[in-house]
This record gives C-alpha cells, sequence and structure tokens, in this order.
C-alpha cells in the first residue's frame, strides 16, 4: 500500500510559481508518478507524469516541469508562468510500473488528498 500526501499548494498571482510535492510513504522508485488536476465543473485531467516517457498536457507545456527523487520517494511538480486558468485541486498518483504512452482511461492504483492552487489575474 502506497500512501500519497502532496504540500505546496497556495494562492499566487498570474505569472507567479509554485512547487508542488508528493511525498510517498513507500518506494516508488519502480512506480509512474503523475499530477492531474481538478477544477470546478471541470473533468479531472493528466497534468504530467514521468515513467519510461514523461507527459504534460498541452496546456501546460513549457511552463510546467516534473521530476523526482527516488531516494526521498517524492515527486515534484514546478509551476512557473501561472495563469488562472491554472486554477484547480491538484493531486498526486502513482501506478505500478512503467508508462511509456499515456492513454486516455488509464488507470492509476495511488491518490492523494489533493492541494489547491489558486491563480489570481
Amino acid at each position: 500500500q502506497v500512501q500519497l500526501v502532496e504540500s505546496g499548494g497556495g494562492l499566487v498571482q498570474a505569472g507567479g510559481s509554485l512547487r508542488l510535492s508528493c511525498a510517498a510513504s513507500g518506494r516508488t522508485f519502480s512506480y509512474a508518478m503523475g499530477w492531474f488536476r481538478q477544477a470546478p465543473g471541470k473533468e479531472r485531467e493528466l497534468v504530467a507524469a514521468t515513467s519510461g516517457s514523461t507527459y504534460y498536457a498541452d496546456s501546460v507545456k513549457g511552463r510546467f516541469t516534473i521530476s523526482r527523487n527516488n531516494a526521498k520517494n517524492t515527486v515534484f511538480l514546478q509551476m512557473n508562468s501561472l495563469k488562472p486558468e491554472d486554477t484547480a485541486v491538484y493531486t498526486c498518483a502513482a501506478r505500478q510500473g512503467t508508462i511509456y504512452y499515456y492513454a486516455d482511461g488509464l488507470v492509476w492504483d495511488y491518490w492523494g488528498q489533493g492541494t489547491q492552487v489558486t491563480v489570481s489575474s
């Protein structure tokens, strides 16, 4: 069983930066790790993920960077040039195994509780 705990969310002005962290309770070096977000009234979407390949949603390419520290079982999401439309609850997820292609409907095994990111205009 893996437990995921996010931190680093908050309120920031447009153009600012935030760094989200996701700490895992177990060893997750062999897991795919991802960040999802869900805004009010919208479906949850995969924002970034790291595994056999790295994934970024088109809306965040060039602004967000996902990274991981396997020694500390932690994954990060550096978010720069934030926009009001980035406002959402950001949730960390883990999936056993290696992902090379991030297909729609891919099932993730473990989820964190989420952290709120609010970008003011």
